[in-house]
């Protein structure tokens, strides 16, 4: 299956260093041994592979040189630098990544100017729909039950999608976490996890995490942002004119897997319309170039819209989801006074009928909305 972003990454490769990251077993190696025939793939988890590229003993003949996890590697943006100055393209450089390629801060010299990065997200209805030409319901409920990560999603078994989740999870935190965290609250972070499951939806607030904890709001703060670099987890900020004051106001999580989410409905369905949402906005920002912002919108009245998108610095859409309720949301007449530019939606899993009203409110249907939906300005 040919993903979404593999033509823009074979545009970049001849002119610059290209960064993928994203998370664990989303796809990124797949991607990248299927770009050419012709690659030499290293993998820094590997001894014998460390050892070659401490070496510097790659096929030079090869049309790509695959570098993965390379974020492990001591100044890896220092050496990376270095080859790409000394020996420049060809062979074209691809470096992977299941964490964020800027969790350590001691790089020494940047790539700035150097590097294109491009963000791989689990598969979504849109991206499927473009490939599988079943009906679009028979998709989405093996989306809903089995994930958007291919190899659970492809096997179509549910069961068999528990299982791998369980392990998928364990050696993130297990594995992955230890590369980048020297503490010993492993346990405790899986407890997190577990508590920020229960709050998809809702808004998070970082004292109570830790009351439950049994830590201090700054340690939950850190655990968290170690979850985000890890791609288990995405923030998305509520809106405010004053940025810095909506940075100080609650969060909500959500997961990249949305059926990890399994004891209410709704606040799955919530979940996988974020994460389509975020790999959108995302595709725009790494191949246009084009800055975008997800946030949420609530009032201390109690007015609320799930999601509020921005393209470079403009309110573009309001989106509000819902399981079966196609009356319009309480919070688009008070919302769309103050962001009137922006396109109004609601999404409803369960509809009779789609309807629009005078004042440019759309009432769709979301599965096939999800599967064929623009949000570029």
């Amino acid at each position: 299956m040919k993903r979404i972003i593999q033509s823009d990454i074979q545009k970049d490769l001849p002119s610059k260093i290209v960064l993928l990251t994203g998370p664990r077993q989303c796809g990124k190696t797949t991607l990248s041994k299927q770009l050419y025939e012709s690659y030499d793939y290293f993998n820094y988890d590997s001894a014998e592979d460390r050892l070659a590229l401490i070496k510097k003993s790659w096929d030079r003949n090869k049309k790509l040189l695959i570098l993965d996890e390379l974020h492990k590697m001591n100044g890896w943006k220092r050496w990376l630098k270095g080859i790409y100055d000394t020996e420049g393209i060809p062979p074209e450089i691809l470096v992977t990544g299941s964490a964020r390629l800027d969790v350590s801060r001691k790089m020494g010299d940047s790539l700035a100017g150097r590097y294109f990065q491009f963000r791989l997200h689990p598969l979504d209805l849109k991206e499927i729909s473009q490939h599988d030409k079943r009906d679009i319901n028979q998709l989405f409920n093996q989306l809903w039950h089995c994930s958007g990560f291919p190899e659970p999603f492809f096997k179509n078994d549910v069961t068999y999608y528990k299982r791998w989740r369980r392990t998928h999870l364990d050696i993130i935190l297990r594995q992955d976490l230890l590369d980048i965290y020297t503490g010993h609250d492993i346990q405790t972070i899986e407890t997190l996890v577990l508590l920020l499951k229960e709050r998809v939806g809702s808004t998070v607030s970082y004292a109570s995490l830790a009351r439950d904890l049994e830590r201090d709001p700054n340690t939950i703060k850190r655990w968290l942002q170690l979850l985000e670099n890890l791609y288990i987890i995405f923030r998305v900020t509520p809106f405010h004119k004053n940025i810095a004051r909506s940075l100080l106001k609650e969060p909500k999580y959500y997961f990249y897997d949305h059926a990890y989410v399994d004891e209410d409905k709704g606040a799955r369905l919530e979940n996988l319309v974020a994460c389509a949402l975020l790999k959108e906005l995302q595709l725009i920002e790494d191949t246009q170039g084009i800055r975008t912002n997800l946030h949420y919108l609530r009032t201390k009245e109690g007015k609320e819209l799930d999601f509020l998108i921005f393209q470079e610095n403009k309110p573009s859409h309001l989106i509000e989801i819902k399981w079966s309720d196609d009356a319009p949301g309480r919070g688009f007449g008070y919302f769309s006074e103050l962001l009137p530019q922006a396109k109004k939606i609601q999404l409803v899993k369960e509809i009779k009928r789609e309807k629009t009203y005078p004042d440019g409110l759309e009432i769709r249907a979301l599965i096939p909305w999800l599967a064929k939906f623009s949000i570029t300005v």
